[in-house]
């Protein structure tokens, strides 16, 4: 048996060996691939840590460019009066529409925050549709202890929305059922704004445990005749039981005889996972129509670490669905995941990276990642 010189040898193993290592080179390729869009990483947001930056919270590298506010048609300027068919938010058009955008916390906790600056920053910066600001009713220094001052807080942002072309929730921002302040209140409310496309009533934030559907239902109607006197027509927001949600109660025996109404959903992402995901999912496939005004990646405590996985599940399941969206919330609470700012941040907008907190970079990525 001959013996082949030593470089004719490997010249031979590496012409066998070479459509192997292409046909590995090609397979690892499409691996990464799948990884790579299984994990839902984009340009835009990385779910990845890079540059010594926490999982989930874009550089600035990675942001998407927008285009300057005066080059972008205003929120209201391009879908016009909103209304409800079927299941579906739709524009003046009748053509399905999704609003993104941001919610303020506590006007109690965190009145620095509701001015025209913020509002007009959250527009041209973060690109927000709407925003909601959050009138809290029960505690110290809130709605029922302070109600001048509460209105003034919220009507600061009604009218810096008007004026910035964005939607505006109007949220009564309660936990309890408060009927007769309610009444009074959305009633001033839609006579000074009822004749404005921006306004967007949400009349009971969370009912807890301890209210039922029946009971809410009951308050819904009251407070939906007091508004339909002024506001034939804007949008009403309705909660249900167990913190928004029980939308399956909705669903079984929703408000009749009304018109342009939504029912609220919120979502903690690293709380409620699949299981309230598949209980909308049912609720919007009967034709139930679903506003998510309030929502984050963290715990429902406000706590905890943000579940980028399960927040991206529902940022996919709410534009699969053509569901409305809102963040909460614009505040600068030391400690709470949920904050959008760091503490001190600047209380007129204008705010930089650094002053915006992990979950702050990731939204105002979101919303940018959408901007038109």
């Amino acid at each position: 048996m001959s013996v082949r010189p030593r470089w004719r040898a490997r010249r031979e193993l590496w012409r066998f060996a070479m459509p192997a290592m292409k046909t590995f080179s090609i397979k690892l390729r499409f691996l990464l691939a799948a990884i790579v869009a299984a994990s839902g990483l984009s340009a835009c947001i990385r779910l990845a840590n890079r540059d010594g930056a926490a999982p989930g919270a874009p550089n600035s590298a990675e942001v998407k460019p927008i285009p300057p506010p005066e080059g972008r048609l205003a929120p209201v300027a391009r879908y016009g009066q909103l209304s409800v068919k079927g299941a579906q938010l739709v524009d003046a058009k009748g053509d399905p529409v999704v609003l993104r955008g941001q919610a303020f916390g506590w006007d109690n906790w965190w009145p620095q925050y509701y001015n025209a600056s913020v509002v007009q920053w959250l527009r041209d910066d973060w690109c927000v549709d709407a925003v909601r600001p959050a009138m809290g009713i029960e505690p110290g220094g809130a709605y029922l202890s302070s109600p001048d001052a509460s209105k003034r807080r919220m009507t600061a942002v009604v009218d810096a929305a008007i004026a910035a072309g964005v939607y505006v929730i109007i949220d009564w921002h309660a936990h309890k059922l408060h009927e007769k302040e309610a009444v009074e209140f959305f009633s001033e409310m839609a006579e000074r704004y009822g004749k404005q496309p921006h306004v967007i009533y949400e009349i009971y934030n969370e009912p807890e445990k301890d209210e039922t559907w029946p009971q809410v239902k009951a308050y819904a109607t009251a407070v939906i005749a007091a508004i339909r006197r002024h506001d034939p027509d804007n949008l009403v927001i309705v909660g249900s039981p167990e913190w928004d949600q029980r939308i399956d109660l909705v669903q079984a025996d929703p408000l009749q005889g009304q018109v342009n109404v939504m029912y609220s959903v919120h979502f903690y992402a690293a709380t409620h996972k699949q299981w309230l995901r598949d209980r909308v999912q049912a609720a919007v496939s009967a034709g139930i129509p679903v506003f998510v005004s309030e929502s984050s990646g963290a715990e429902a405590s406000g706590a905890g670490p943000n579940n980028f996985e399960e927040w991206k599940a529902w940022t996919d399941f709410m534009e699969k669905n053509r569901i409305s969206y809102l963040d909460y919330s614009v505040s600068d609470k030391a400690g709470e995941t949920i904050s959008v700012l760091q503490p001190g941040a600047s209380s007129s907008g204008g705010w930089s990276e650094a002053q915006l907190t992990e979950s702050g970079r990731y939204w105002r990525a979101l919303l940018r990642s959408h901007c038109q």
